[in-house]
C-alpha cells in the first residue's frame, strides 16, 4: 500500500510489473484502427458543439508554448515536480526568449476571457496540446496531453458551489450525449461486458471520503468510491484534510480550494472546485475525466500561496493581473480528450486513441495482452 505522502500526485502507478498486472485480460477491441478514428473525430465535433452550446462559449486558439516570465504556465502541482519543456527561441535577437511548452492553459485562458471581450455568462473553449514529461506513462497517462481547457466569466454571486455543480451537470449532460453518439454509429460499442455511464453523477466531498476510507491513500479512496458509485464528482480538492493531507496536491493559482462551503447536512467543507471520476469497466479501473473549479480572487489567491509557501509569484503578471481586477471572476476546467476517447469508444489503452512516445517495455507489455497502439 502506497502511503498518504506519496499518493498526493501522480497516476498511481510506479513501475511497468504493475502496468502488466493492470491492464485487462482477453481483450479484443471492438473498433478497429480505422473505425475507431472516425468514431473518435465524430465524438470531438459532438463535444465541441455541445460543449459550446451549453455552456455559452465559443471555440478560440490557444497558445502551444508561453514565455516563461508570463508566469501563466500551469505547474500542474506545488511541490515543483512536473518542469515544463523549456528551450530559448528567437533567432537574432541579443537577448533570446525564454519559452515554455504549456502543461495545461489554465492560467492563459482566464486572462484571454478579457482579450476576447466575454462577459458573464460567456466564455471560450479550445482544443489544447500539451507536453508534461515528468509523468509515468501507464495505460493512460501519456507524456502528449490534449484537452479541452474552457473558460467563463462568472459574477461575484456565483462564486458557490450550487453554480458549480450546475456547470458540472451540464459538461456531464455532454458527455453522456457523447456516448450515446458514438454508439449510434458504432453498435457494437452497446455490449453487456461494458455497462454505458450512468445517467447522473454522485456528488461528494473529499472530506466525505475521507471518512468514509480514513486509512486508504487518495488513489486507492478513489477506486473503492467509484466501484461502488461508477460516476462522481469529487468536491475540495487541495485543501489539507482531517488527516492533515489534502486530497490531491493542487496548484495554488488557479483553483479555489480555501474558501469555506457547507455539506448537505451543514458541516463546514472547503473548496470551489473538483473532478470527475468514473469506473471504467475495459480497464477496471478509477478513470479521470475532468478537473475543474471556480477560480481564485485576489484574496483566495493570496491565502494559498501563503499556504504553499509561493507568495513569490505574486510578482508575475498573471498574478498582479488577478491582485489589479484586471481580469474577470471565472469557472473553467480541462477535459481530457483522450481520456473520453479511451472511455467511449471501450479502450484498453490511451494509446489505442492518440499518437505518442511510449517505452519498448509498454509496447511489449501492451501487444502481449492484444492491445495495439497506434505509432
Amino acid at each position: 500500500m502506497l502511503n498518504k505522502q506519496a499518493d498526493l500526485a501522480g497516476p498511481g502507478i510506479g513501475t511497468y510489473e504493475e502496468v502488466a498486472a493492470a491492464l485487462p485480460q482477453n481483450y479484443d477491441s471492438l473498433l478497429t484502427p480505422m473505425e475507431t478514428m472516425h468514431a473518435l473525430y465524430g465524438v470531438k465535433k459532438y463535444i465541441e458543439e455541445n460543449l459550446c452550446k451549453e455552456l455559452g462559449l465559443s471555440m478560440v486558439q490557444v497558445p502551444l508554448i508561453v514565455d516563461r516570465e508570463s508566469g501563466v504556465n500551469d505547474m500542474l502541482d506545488r511541490d515543483g515536480s512536473r518542469t515544463p519543456v523549456e528551450f530559448p527561441c528567437g533567432l537574432g535577437l541579443e537577448k533570446r526568449l525564454n519559452a515554455q511548452v504549456v502543461q495545461a492553459a489554465t492560467k492563459w485562458k482566464r486572462m484571454a476571457l478579457k482579450a476576447f471581450g466575454c462577459e458573464i455568462g460567456e466564455g471560450i473553449c479550445t482544443d489544447m496540446r500539451a507536453v508534461r514529461k515528468d509523468y509515468f506513462l501507464d495505460h493512460d497517462h501519456s507524456a502528449y496531453v490534449d484537452q479541452w481547457d474552457w473558460e467563463k466569466t462568472i459574477s461575484a454571486d456565483q462564486r458557490n458551489l450550487d453554480y458549480l455543480t450546475q456547470t458540472v451537470r451540464t459538461i456531464w449532460k455532454v458527455i453522456k450525449g457523447a456516448e450515446q453518439y458514438a454508439q449510434n454509429m458504432f453498435p457494437q460499442l452497446v455490449d453487456p461486458r461494458y455497462p454505458s455511464l450512468p445517467d447522473e453523477l454522485t456528488f461528494i466531498h473529499a472530506e466525505e471520503i475521507l471518512e468514509m476510507y480514513p486509512d486508504l491513500p487518495r488513489k486507492q479512496r478513489e477506486t473503492r468510491l467509484v466501484k461502488e458509485f461508477p460516476a462522481v464528482f469529487i468536491y475540495g480538492i487541495g485543501w489539507p484534510l482531517a488527516d492533515g493531507y489534502p486530497h490531491e496536491m493542487r496548484a495554488a493559482d488557479y483553483d479555489d480550494w480555501v474558501t469555506e462551503t457547507r455539506s448537505k447536512d451543514g458541516r463546514p467543507m472547503h473548496g470551489l472546485n473538483g473532478d470527475i471520476l468514473v469506473w471504467n469497466p475495459v480497464t477496471q479501473r478509477r478513470h479521470e475525466l475532468t478537473s475543474m473549479g471556480v477560480r481564485v480572487t485576489k484574496d483566495t489567491l493570496r491565502k494559498q500561496l501563503e499556504m504553499s509557501g509561493q507568495l513569490d509569484l505574486l510578482e508575475q503578471p498573471y498574478h498582479q493581473a488577478i491582485l489589479n481586477d484586471e481580469i474577470p471572476l471565472s469557472i473553467g476546467g480541462g477535459i481530457g480528450q483522450s481520456r473520453v476517447y479511451m472511455l467511449l469508444l471501450k479502450k484498453a489503452h490511451i494509446g489505442e486513441v492518440s499518437v505518442t512516445v511510449w517505452p519498448q517495455q509498454l509496447r511489449k507489455i501492451s501487444a502481449e495482452k492484444n492491445i495495439h497502439l497506434l505509432q
